[in-house]
C-alpha cells in the first residue's frame, strides 16, 4: 500500500476503532448480559463476565447475579404472647445462577426484578426474594415471644433461610437462586412489652429487698430470743463468781479484789 494511501486511511481507520469502541459493552465480574435485538427481541445466550459486546445494533442488558442484597425492612410481625413487634429489619444475600439469567428475564414477571441503587443493574428476581423474605419472617417470628427474640437472633436467620430456601423449591427455583445469607439487623419489641418488662424486674427487686430484710429480722429476733433464753445461766454464773471471791476473802487468800462501780454482791452498801 503507497505511503500516501495509508496517510490517507489511517484517520479513518481510527475513527472506525474509536465508534467499534464506544460501541461495546463489556460485562464486569458477577454480572451476566443479555443481548436486546434490534427488533426488542432478547437473545437467550448469556453473555459472562469479562466478555466485549457490540451496541451499535441492539443493546446490551447487565444483571447482578452475585451476593445481591435485599434489604427487607419495617416489618411488625406477631410474636408468640400475642404482642405486635415494633419493628423487624433484615438483609437477604443471595446470588443467581448465571445460566438462569435468560429463562428469568424472559419468563417472570417484570415485577418480581428490582433495579440496583445506582440504576445501572437489573436485580433479577430481588423483589421475589423480598416478599419470600418477608412471608418467612413473619412466620417464624410467630414461634418466638417479643423479648426473646434477639437472644435467638441466629436461631431465627436460620429458619428464615430455610423457610426461604422452602419456598423456592417448591416454586421449582431453588436451582436458579441460591440464598446464602439471612441478616437481622434488627429486633424491636413493643412499647408496652417493654415497659411491663421494666416493672416486673422493678417488682422483684423490690420483693428481693423486702425478702432481705425478713430474713433480716428473723435472724435478730432468734438473738434476741437467744439471749433471753440464756439470761438465767448468765445470772447463776454471776452468783457463783461472786461466791468464789467471797470464800477466798474468808479464807485470807484474796488481798486485791477489784470490782466494778455498782458491785453488791459481797456487802450491802448503802
Amino acid at each position: 500500500m503507497p505511503k500516501r494511501l495509508a496517510a490517507r486511511l489511517m484517520p479513518a481507520l481510527s475513527a472506525v476503532s474509536l465508534v467499534l469502541a464506544a460501541g461495546c459493552t463489556r460485562i464486569e465480574t458477577g454480572e451476566v448480559g443479555l443481548r436486546i435485538n434490534f427488533d426488542k427481541t432478547t437473545d437467550p445466550t448469556e453473555r459472562l463476565p469479562g466478555s466485549f459486546n457490540q451496541t451499535l445494533i441492539g443493546d446490551i442488558v447487565t444483571f447482578k447475579i452475585q451476593d445481591v442484597a435485599v434489604a427487607v425492612d419495617n416489618m411488625t410481625p406477631l410474636a408468640s404472647d400475642n404482642s405486635t413487634v415494633k419493628d423487624f429489619d433484615m438483609t437477604v444475600v443471595y446470588n443467581v445462577n448465571p445460566t438462569a439469567v435468560s429463562e428469568l428475564w424472559t419468563t417472570k414477571n417484570r415485577t418480581f426484578h428490582g433495579v440496583s441503587e445506582k440504576g445501572g443493574d437489573i436485580l433479577l428476581m430481588q423483589n421475589y426474594v423480598a416478599l419470600s423474605a418477608r412471608n418467612a419472617a413473619y412466620k417464624v417470628a410467630r414461634e418466638y415471644e417479643s423479648l426473646k427474640m434477639a437472644d435467638n437472633r441466629p436461631l431465627i436467620e436460620q429458619k428464615i433461610r430455610e423457610n426461604v430456601i422452602k419456598t423456592l423449591t417448591e416454586e421449582k427455583l431453588a436451582d436458579k437462586i441460591t440464598v446464602s445469607q439471612i441478616q437481622v439487623r434488627a429486633i424491636t419489641p413493643a412499647d408496652v412489652i417493654v415497659n411491663s418488662a421494666n416493672e416486673l424486674v422493678r417488682a422483684q427487686n423490690e420483693l428481693k429487698t423486702k425478702e432481705v430484710e425478713v430474713q433480716t429480722a428473723k435472724k435478730e429476733a432468734e438473738r434476741i430470743a437467744a439471749l433471753n433464753a440464756n439470761a438465767g445461766a448468765i445470772g447463776y454464773m454471776n452468783a457463783m463468781a461472786n461466791l468464789k471471791i467471797a470464800e477466798g476473802v474468808a479464807a485470807g487468800k484474796v488481798h486485791t479484789i477489784v470490782v466494778p462501780y455498782d458491785f453488791k454482791g459481797i456487802v450491802n452498801a448503802k
